[in-house]
């Protein structure tokens, strides 16, 4: 792997057509630092979210995978943020928070409270706008969904592969992106476009 951050964006065709995913690329474009590469998988076969995410994470060289839906934004600094934290702690997977704009926050309790694995093993409650360790996603297969066929935390299944992994993950006390509510969120359901 080569030092530096791929942003990884899956995407689906009504984000693309409605110019969400538009919107996506420019948040990671208006980076105060860089990502070294992007990659965007479009899911025109209805996959889901998972397998879309595993698609766009196969095109990942860089050391980093910085991932963002194709309907959420980061502001300038999140790369940046998150990269330094991660160096500065040593994580090999650092989430920050987030603002929700017309919507809410279903977490409020965990917002900058240190990592607890008791509590991820309980709810899913860091979202998939993460920074990650690249061969260590590869290492426990990329994305896959945990529980029922419908649940939406198409993401929770691969934060439990990496705590057996021994991954040390950080939380940055700090909002970073926006995550957009619009009354078509997918959080990885296939059914829902």
């Amino acid at each position: 792997m080569r030092p530096g951050v791929t942003a990884v964006i899956p995407a689906i065709p009504p984000r693309v057509d409605d110019g969400k995913l538009n919107r996506a690329l420019a948040s990671v474009l208006g980076q105060t630092r860089p990502v070294d590469a992007v990659s965007v998988s479009i899911d025109h076969e209805r996959l889901g979210s998972s397998a879309n995410r595993n698609q766009a994470l196969a095109g990942v060289t860089t050391e980093w995978t910085a991932l963002l839906d194709d309907d959420d934004e980061w502001g300038p600094t999140h790369v940046g943020n998150l990269l330094a934290h991660a160096q500065v702690t040593g994580a090999d997977l650092v989430y920050p928070w987030f603002s929700v704009p017309g919507g809410f926050d279903p977490w409020p309790h965990r917002e900058g409270q240190p990592f607890s694995r008791e509590a991820l093993r309980g709810e899913n409650y860091i979202p998939i706008t993460v920074l990650v360790r690249t061969e260590l996603l590869r290492d426990v297969g990329g994305f896959r969904p945990k529980g029922p066929p419908d649940n939406p935390c198409d993401d929770w299944g691969t934060w439990d592969a990496l705590l057996e992994r021994g991954a040390r993950f950080k939380h940055l006390n700090c909002r970073t992106w926006t995550w957009h509510w619009h009354g078509a969120n997918t959080s990885g359901r296939r059914d829902l476009w």
